[in-house]
């Protein structure tokens, strides 16, 4: 546990699945308080069975796409701890298609998971950020934001996110809030799953493997490491940045 984030309090999207079930454990392991939200109870009941009694853990169902209930789960979440130190926008959608056969409902669909919500998210905390006049914001953007993505949508929200968080940081660091991206590149994680079965996963992973300088793959933990670091006050005059979390994936290839 660290002193300086003993007792703070993060706000964690997305927080059922892979990825936001290891965040949320570094999280608390770090000394944060943490209001894990999900779309289902019963993914965040099954979770964290054995936190949630504890007292650091808030379980809040909400769906991040509609405002009224955004703007509920954080009005609860000051009401329980009377604070917000860090807001970690996890939750995030990849559905697959090409641009030919693009379904421009879930175009929509996953602009609005994986934009519109951390936008929303970020506008019913600024409220607690000015009163307290410190804040953070981390959001789990990916590699494919300067790559480009095979599914066009996806790619594009990413990049998006990155000119979203950039703009979030310019317009509230003058009231403390910093604001950055962790990109990874490919995790293997429930989200990645569904590009296909396991053979074409293994497949998906040896190929990122071979294009990372460290010829290795990103694991969760790199992830919510990078997260933990970026949402404490050892971070406080890092703003508008992308860290990549890529084994150096992200880089062109050396000619050798």
């Amino acid at each position: 546990m660290s002193d300086d984030t003993k007792n703070a309090v993060a706000v964690v999207t997305g927080a059922a699945g892979g990825l936001g079930r290891v965040i949320t454990r570094v999280l608390l392991e770090d000394g944060f308080r943490v209001a894990a939200i999900d779309i289902g109870r019963g993914r965040l009941d099954e979770a964290f069975r054995d936190e949630i009694g504890s007292g650091d853990v808030l379980a809040l169902e909400c769906d991040i796409t509609d405002e009224a209930a955004v703007a509920r789960t954080i009005a609860r979440v000051d009401d329980t701890w009377l604070r917000l130190d860090a807001l970690i926008n996890n939750a995030g959608i990849e559905p697959q298609h090409s641009i030919r056969d693009a379904d421009m409902t879930l175009w929509d669909q996953t602009f609005a998971v994986n934009v519109r919500a951390p936008m929303m998210l970020v506008k019913h905390a600024t409220p607690i950020w000015e009163r307290q006049q410190r804040g953070t914001v981390v959001c789990i953007g990916s590699r494919t934001w300067q790559s480009g993505s095979s599914t066009a949508s996806y790619g594009a929200s990413k990049a998006a996110l990155v000119g979203l968080v950039r703009s979030i940081a310019s317009e509230l660091g003058p009231i403390g809030v910093n604001a950055n991206v962790v990109a990874p590149s490919f995790v293997r994680t429930p989200l990645n799953a569904i590009k296909g079965d396991h053979d074409y996963i293994d497949d998906y992973a040896a190929r990122f493997t071979a294009i990372s300088a460290m010829r290795r793959l990103i694991e969760p933990i790199d992830v919510a490491n990078a997260v933990a670091f970026l949402a404490s006050p050892r971070a406080r005059n890092i703003t508008g940045d992308v860290i990549n979390v890529a084994a150096g994936s992200h880089m062109p290839p050396t000619i050798r």
